[in-house]
C-alpha cells in the first residue's frame, strides 16, 4: 500500500473546494445575464478563473473561497491584480474576434458553501 505524501489530502480537498467556489461562480454569472468563454483559461501569464461575456463587457472572474466573505474581499493580493491583467492581455491576443470590448475585473467570494459576494469591477489595472 502506498501512502501519499505529507499534505496531499489538503491539496486535494482545497482543489475541490475551488473547483465547487468556481462552478457556483460560473452559475451566478450565467444567472446574472453572462456567457461563460472559459474556465481555468490558462495562458504563459498565468490562469484566469472565469472569462465571460455580457453585452459588450468582457468580465476577468477571480474566484476565492474562504471561510468568510470579510477574509475573501480582502485576498486579492496587488501581485495577483498584475498576474491576472497579464493573464487577460495574452488571452486577447489569442482572441482578435473579441477585440473593442470593454474590459472589466471582478471578484467573486464564496464563503461558508454557499454565500457568494460578487464585486464587479473589483479593481481597475494601474489604480491599485
Amino acid at each position: 500500500m502506498t501512502r501519499a505524501a505529507p499534505g496531499t489530502d489538503g491539496r486535494r480537498r482545497a482543489e475541490r473546494r475551488g473547483r465547487g467556489a468556481e462552478a457556483l461562480a460560473a452559475l451566478l454569472l450565467i444567472l446574472k445575464g453572462h456567457r461563460i468563454l472559459a474556465r481555468r483559461a490558462r495562458t504563459p501569464a498565468g490562469e484566469i478563473d472565469l472569462i465571460a461575456r455580457r453585452g459588450r463587457v468582457l468580465v476577468f472572474a477571480e474566484i476565492k473561497a474562504r471561510a468568510s466573505l470579510e477574509t475573501g474581499t480582502e485576498a486579492l493580493a496587488p501581485r495577483q491584480r498584475g498576474r491576472i491583467l497579464r493573464a487577460a492581455e495574452a488571452f486577447m491576443r489569442t482572441r482578435p474576434d473579441l477585440a473593442g470590448l470593454d474590459w472589466r475585473f471582478d471578484l467573486i467570494v464564496v464563503a461558508g458553501g454557499w454565500r457568494l459576494k460578487h464585486l464587479k469591477d473589483a479593481w481597475r489595472p494601474g489604480l491599485g
